[in-house]
């Protein structure tokens, strides 16, 4: 079983955690974040150590590395860490959910981590460095660049390109041959049917809070 030293000491390590250890070959061995950020020194029964000082205790030889971090700076911190992992020596993992749908013409790339009930069609590419989150599509011939992040349910159809350094939100549908250019947020439920631009933020209509109370509503609906 290959020994692992896992990124992060949030509620998204703690979850990765349980994916690697429940659902993979891997085992974590440590956690890292930056020394600024350690606030106690075990997580999960795993020691917790400053990432300036990872490889002293756990060498790039000896141990892999996964950093599947959040969206903070549109990706642009996993991406950092992603690197300077890489610098470090340390081969990065990929964890695929045994309960996603793949097929064997998919692929996905260093770093990159899939979760349960996504789905990646034929000839699907995910790239380095990339978060599909649960329930996620990802359609056939569509290539999901490095650095980016699928939020739940989203749907990105046949035949897309998302270049790097996006977010795709919630239940976010991308509409099939759409481009969604570098840096660009998808925000939750919002439907995308032509190309974007750079740095574009592409929000669904927000929901209005209607007159009166809820109350009122269901007494209305019982009288008719």
């Amino acid at each position: 079983m290959s020994k692992v030293v896992l990124f992060g000491n949030a509620r998204f390590a703690e979850t990765n955690y349980f994916y690697l250890t429940q659902d993979s070959a891997y085992d974590v061995a440590a956690f890292t974040v930056d020394r600024a950020h350690v606030r106690e020194h075990e997580l999960l029964g795993r020691p917790v150590v400053p990432f300036e000082e990872i490889t002293q205790h756990y060498p790039p030889g000896e141990y892999l590395m996964a950093v599947p971090m959040g969206l903070k700076r549109v990706n642009q911190l996993r991406a950092e860490k992603f690197q300077q992992a890489q610098a470090n020596g340390y081969r990065l993992v990929t964890y695929v959910s045994s309960r996603a749908v793949t097929w064997s013409d998919a692929s996905v790339g260093e770093n990159s981590f899939v979760y349960e009930s996504a789905v990646l069609k034929a000839f699907a590419r995910v790239g380095r460095n990339v978060i599909v989150e649960t329930g996620s599509l990802v359609g056939h011939h569509t290539d999901i660049r490095d650095h980016c992040f699928l939020g739940p349910h989203s749907v990105v159809l046949g035949e897309c390109i998302v270049e790097p350094y996006c977010i795709i939100g919630a239940n976010a549908v991308v509409r099939e041959g759409v481009t969604i250019a570098t840096g660009c947020i998808v925000g939750a439920g919002a439907v995308i049917t032509r190309n974007t631009r750079p740095g574009g933020v592409y929000l669904a209509p927000t929901s209005e809070v209607l007159p009166g109370s809820s109350a009122e509503l269901s007494a209305l609906l019982e009288a008719r």
